[in-house]
């Protein structure tokens, strides 16, 4: 029996591991003075003066981000259904509304030309959703935004660390960008995400919001010399924290992002090489002077390849190697299909790349023969005429 390759495993070492030790042993495993670490060591990371404010999952981060700008019911916010759920349910849960518009068929992130002839009277945001880890191409979306007095959130959950224009994506001119470490994401905590945002009062809104709308940290509360058992619960707020467990991990993950990226990219181009004359389209790269942070390496199936699709996944199990869909589209999911009637027709490339997408094994703890097994698994069924 082959041994199994999943699609995903986080990279953690011994630095990691002794950093949640540390924290067990010291008492403090909800949020406290790790937790501060990480957001002070990722404000750094990102740079210009940037605000960095911890959370438990990238999904509460865009809650929290829509909500201190500002979204609420009866407002649309336009996004793209080439995402997963997390991205649009958010929208709902501030009683306002998604409006899907198609993607580029190249890069698969929202097409900014379709973005104009979106907007309402009752448009209030943009989420652009940097798939895979390649940067939306943001300067037309910022323009649309700002030109109809828009708020812009970033679902940047795929995309540490990648860059637009030469620019770290969370550095941009938008209001607030969301980072995921879930633990198949470029640096992992288990669960955990990242809200970094330029803007004072935004940060502040979270920073309420994540605890239960409490006027102060509690950390501080419990850190202090002095009595500071008084506070005042200012909103109804979320237990949207991170622990400390999952910061200590963070700490170390971080200062690794960039070699992480540097693997992944290696790998990517390993792909490129040993696909570039089979039956599929490769995925987008970054442009020229740009960091694709390689999340996912999604290719697509041609129409005419020897398998389709659902075969390939089902032959790559069989030689035990993992792979998965990015994404089944939002229009083609029950509850957003049918609460907003949606149709295949309206998003034909959303519709078109998911037919043949199959997002193969790329993480930092592949080795070289790991990769040559999945190069040659994909060939070989790919090549196959009786499969």
């Amino acid at each position: 029996m082959k041994s199994k390759l999943p699609f995903a495993l986080p990279d953690i070492g011994e630095e990691e591991i002794d950093e949640v030790v540390d924290s067990l042993r010291s008492g403090w495993l909800t949020t406290g003075p790790k937790t501060k670490q990480f957001e002070t060591d990722f404000a750094g990371f990102m740079g210009k003066g940037l605000t960095a404010l911890a959370v438990n999952s990238a999904t509460s981060g865009l809650h929290l981000a829509l909500e201190a700008v500002g979204v609420g019911p009866g407002n649309e916010v336009i996004t793209t259904p080439y995402t997963f759920t997390a991205t649009a349910e958010v929208i709902r849960y501030l009683g306002a509304d998604p409006v899907f518009i198609d993607i580029d068929p190249k890069t698969r992130n929202m097409n900014p030309a379709s973005l104009q002839q979106a907007v309402t009277a009752r448009t209030k945001a943009v989420i652009p959703v940097h798939i895979g880890g390649l940067a939306c191409d943001m300067a037309p979306i910022i323009d649309v935004a700002r030109n109809n007095n828009l708020r812009i959130v970033e679902d940047a959950a795929h995309a540490l660390p990648t860059t637009y224009k030469g620019e770290l994506v969370g550095t941009l001119d938008t209001d607030a960008t969301v980072f995921s470490f879930y633990v198949t994401k470029t640096i992992a905590t288990g669960e955990g995400g990242m809200v970094v945002t330029r803007n004072a009062d935004i940060a502040k809104r979270c920073s309420v919001m994540r605890l239960h709308g409490i006027d102060r940290d509690a950390f501080d509360r419990y850190t202090s010399d002095k009595p500071k058992w008084y506070y005042e619960v200012i909103a109804p707020g979320f237990k949207y924290n991170m622990t400390d467990i999952a910061a200590s991990i963070g700490i170390h993950q971080l200062r690794k992002a960039r070699a992480f990226q540097q693997k992944r990219q290696a790998i990517a181009e390993r792909y490129f090489e040993a696909f570039s004359d089979l039956p599929v389209d490769l995925p987008a790269r970054a442009p020229d002077g740009d960091l694709h942070a390689w999340h996912l390496y999604a290719m697509s199936l041609h129409r005419d390849a020897t398998v389709p699709r659902d075969r390939f996944i089902e032959l790559m199990a069989e030689q035990g190697i993992g792979t998965s869909v990015h994404f089944i589209p939002l229009h083609m999911q029950p509850y957003w299909r049918t609460t907003y009637n949606l149709r295949e027709e309206d998003y034909p490339c959303a519709t078109e790349a998911y037919r043949g997408a199959v997002s193969l094994p790329i993480y930092t703890k592949m080795n070289d023969n790991d990769v040559l097994r999945v190069i040659e698994a994909t060939r070989a069924i790919l090549s196959c005429k009786r499969c």
